[in-house]
């Protein structure tokens, strides 16, 4: 399997070094050159498999050469063997229709551990054939961070510099990260909000110099591996529900498109999702642009789901690519525009295609408290603000397929907004005990490129160095 640019100009690359790219040299997204497509009797043969051997049925066309399926076997069973729920990602019923799908049984109690515990292994095996040196830098509203950090922590050949939005992540989020004081980790917070410092990044991997100088790799859902490892939890659900024979929809909650363009994938791949449920916050960029085709951004809203307060969401970019024949030349200056003017009509023929697939509903704060509540007094389940926004999009969609919601976090990394809307404030599981006992270590830094890469530069190692 090759992997193509968004952008069309920047070289074709094989899964091992797509995954250590990251952002491709022309500034676009890579993609695989084609989608693997299962047939209906290939993900039948999924239904009563482990987490393991799902993702090993799903990953392996996408990998190609670069893991012998052993090896990959070898990786996942290390990867979950870290979760606390032996399913790794289990389905709750919560009434005739509707289900959660936990996806925050791994060390840091959020979505992201289901891919970052992956990758960092793959990482350390690419890494450790060609004793390369790789400097990650990733941007996060809350959990890419975090996950990233525990799941390469102490890996040779790494070195990660995290940033992270001042004030604009729960206080579990925060700690999750800067407690963690393993040498090669370094978290930055920026005096800005998540678009500022993911802006940061791209603006990093687009300074050639900088970038080569440094070997630069990503972690973010711009990473084409990390949203492999996502699309594994949209066939592990759907086959336990009755697909192929039955459709079956998921209601996502939305900052950074990265995690509902997996659910696209797999759709592409031959899983017969029906809707895919795009659910954002009052930050509504994604709505306006699959309901109206304004992708303008605005300025970020902060609100009790932080995760999801993003205005520029970096993975559109794949949907509008792959929507519009897949022309490189014609995303680059859509994006090139947008990047310049913050405004984009989205065409007629990629929002119709779009609409085939996707619905989409912005979810104010009464809302969610709501959707937090119907959960608690009729089902049982104390969710967080993320899943509630996910779930009240789902309860207000049309229709009788059973509808997932992904819960992408535990409710304990966000005891204040959980306990404000349910009355009930949830508890950290024992594996997070302590994590207000601990020593925090970051830096404080603006929102400027000059001032992020020099703080980079006079910690990280060369690429070059022995």
């Amino acid at each position: 399997m090759r992997y193509i640019s968004t952008r069309g100009a920047a070289p074709a690359l094989e899964f091992e070094a797509v995954t250590l790219a990251g952002l491709a040299s022309d500034g676009g997204l890579y993609v695989p050159e084609h989608w693997p497509s299962f047939t209906a009797g290939e993900i039948s043969a999924m239904a009563g498999l482990s987490y393991v051997e799902t993702a090993v049925r799903v990953c392996l066309p996408f990998v190609g050469d670069a893991l012998a399926e052993a090896e990959l076997r070898t990786l996942f069973t290390k990867a979950y063997g870290s979760f606390d729920h032996a399913a790794v990602a289990p389905l709750v019923q919560l009434d005739q229709r509707h289900w959660l799908l936990e996806l925050f049984h791994g060390p840091t109690l959020a979505f992201k551990d289901v891919a970052m515990q992956s990758l960092g292994l793959m990482f350390e095996a690419f890494l450790g054939r060609s004793g390369r040196h790789l400097t990650v830098i990733g941007a996060t509203s809350g959990d890419t961070g975090s996950a990233a950090i525990h799941a390469l922590a102490g890996r040779e050949g790494v070195e990660v510099f995290m940033l992270h939005p001042k004030g604009r992540v729960s206080d579990v989020q925060r700690r999750q990260m800067t407690t963690v004081l393993a040498p090669n980790i370094h978290n930055i917070a920026v005096e800005g909000n998540f678009d500022d410092a993911q802006a940061l990044v791209k603006a990093m991997f687009n300074d050639a110099g900088f970038a080569s100088k440094f070997a630069l790799s990503a972690v973010n859902s711009i990473n084409w591996a990390r949203l492999m490892l996502q699309v594994v939890y949209y066939f592990y659900a759907a086959v336990r529900l009755g697909a192929p024979q039955r459709r079956i929809s998921f209601a996502v909650p939305t900052g950074n498109f990265g995690d509902v363009f997996a659910g696209y994938v797999a759709a592409r791949m031959g899983l017969p999702i029906d809707r895919l449920i795009v659910a954002t916050n009052e930050n509504d960029i994604l709505h306006r642009a699959l309901r109206d085709g304004d992708y303008s951004a605005g300025t970020v809203t902060p609100t009790q789901a932080p995760s999801m307060d993003i205005q520029v969401s970096s993975n559109f970019e794949r949907l509008l690519f792959d929507l519009g024949g897949r022309d490189g030349a014609a995303t680059a200056a859509a994006m090139g525009n947008f990047e310049a003017t913050r405004t984009m009509a989205i065409p007629a023929m990629q929002r119709d295609a779009a609409a085939t697939i996707f619905d989409s509903a912005r979810i104010d704060a009464d809302a969610m408290a709501q959707a937090m509540r119907w959960a608690r007094d009729k089902c049982g389940q104390i969710i967080d603000p993320h899943t509630a926004i996910g779930l009240a999009a789902a309860r207000a969609s049309i229709g009788e397929t059973p509808v997932v919601t992904l819960a992408t976090a535990h409710p304990g990394k966000f005891r204040e907004a959980v306990e404000r809307a349910s009355g009930v404030r949830p508890l950290l599981p024992p594996r997070a005990q302590g994590l207000f006992d601990r020593e925090e270590r970051y830096d404080v830094l603006p929102a400027e490129l000059r001032a992020v890469e020099a703080y980079i530069a006079a910690r990280a190692r060369p690429a070059d160095a022995a």
